[in-house]
């Protein structure tokens, strides 16, 4: 064969694949199967209660979504794994949605350590990791396809900082946190901060997830004698945590991070999380539109159910995601891009939502100052426990 005979046969068979490819993505784009993304989290596993909070959340965003005509005509469906929010998971399910050109966005996973480990797979497989959930500050930073609708913790913890020491008073803090990267990031952050509020950092105490006898560490923390206990922890381990903190005689005032912010953390903690603080992003006496909507949809679906955060965070997640497949269609790429160009898309958490780009997190935190009075959240009122 002639070179310029195999020159030819080259180009015709590029030119046959490339026809091929417009062929495929002209007929996925036309399709009348949904159009698929995945979700990586906690189904099983110490933190399962939180993947079926996501369910709960996504499953009302997308009700609404279909019934406003889907994107573009076709409905939009999710594929959620279950990782355990286990790092080895996350890796091993990242894995299977890069490979599944049906999948155009993946959301999750729930603890940004778990997210994390799976980052480099999806940035090399180009397919957009959209961690809701995950306030570590590095996770935007593993690539241009990790975006971000939770706050980072170095923008978080200075405002709990903020209301411990200079709307609280409190000037000698014992702070317990989960010994996680998460945790002990979110550690820095607030003691940085707080010591820069003139604080002083009286103990630091580190716990695992499965810890449930805590009192050893609060007898330690009783003996430091501070004025103040700052607990960065989920709501499960948090309300414990209060419990036994009381049993020991600790009186001082609790502050909390916006982690523990759940209904399940007054039901847990009962009594003894009267007059904690917390700061959240989430607050359902918010009179915005989004807020109100959000629950009263909500407690329609689920029977008069309370959401809580969480709820609140993949309801978003999931609007924003619809959003973003909006703009770029079926095309991972394209999706990328998308969130570059998404502005003031309607949210409970951020109200009109945007992208820093540069962070690839949206712009603007907010706090909204609570109190736990007469077994409920409340707008904290200014006044000392």
């Amino acid at each position: 064969m002639s070179n310029i005979d195999r020159r030819t046969l080259v180009k015709g068979s590029l030119a046959a694949m490339m026809a091929g490819a417009a062929f495929s993505r002209s007929a996925f784009a036309q399709s009348s199967e949904p159009i698929l993304l995945g979700v990586s989290g906690p189904l099983t596993g110490p933190n399962a209660q939180y993947g079926t909070q996501w369910k709960q959340g996504f499953d009302l965003a997308l009700d609404e979504i279909q019934a406003a005509g889907g994107i573009n005509g076709r409905k939009l469906a999710y594929n959620f794994e279950d990782s355990q929010s286990d790092p080895r998971q996350s890796v091993a399910i990242a894995q299977k949605f890069v490979s599944d050109p049906r999948i155009v966005l993946e959301l999750g996973d729930f603890s940004s350590p778990a997210s994390m480990a799976a980052s480099p797979i999806y940035q090399r497989a180009g397919l957009v990791q959209f961690g809701f959930t995950n306030s570590h500050p590095d996770f935007t930073k593993g690539g241009d396809f990790m975006w971000s609708t939770s706050v980072s913790q170095a923008d978080e913890q200075p405002l709990l900082a903020a209301y411990a020491v200079k709307k609280l008073g409190l000037k000698k803090l014992a702070v317990l946190h989960l010994n996680t990267d998460w945790g002990r990031t979110s550690r820095d952050y607030f003691v940085n901060a707080a010591k820069e509020y003139g604080a002083e950092i009286a103990v630091t105490e580190g716990y695992i997830a499965e810890e449930r006898d805590f009192r050893s560490t609060l007898v330690r923390v009783r003996d430091a004698n501070p004025d103040g206990l700052v607990l960065i922890s989920y709501y499960s381990d948090g309300a414990l945590i209060a419990r036994q903190a009381r049993q020991v005689g600790l009186k001082q005032v609790i502050c909390a991070a916006s982690s523990v912010y759940s209904p399940k953390f007054l039901e847990l903690g009962g009594e003894a999380v009267e007059d904690v603080h917390v700061g959240t992003r989430y607050f359902p006496e918010d009179p915005r539109p989004e807020v109100q909507k959000f629950i009263a949809g909500f407690k329609k679906k689920y029977n008069g159910l309370e959401p809580d955060a969480f709820n609140a965070y993949a309801y978003d997640a999931m609007n924003m995601a619809a959003a973003v497949v909006k703009i770029g269609g079926t095309d991972r790429r394209a999706v990328r891009d998308a969130f570059m160009k998404v502005k003031d898309v309607p949210s409970v958490i951020f109200g009109a939502a945007t992208f820093d780009v540069a962070t690839r997190r949206v712009k603007g935190a907010m706090n909204a100052e609570l109190v736990v009075r007469k077994g409920q959240f409340a707008l904290w009122d200014g006044k000392p426990t």
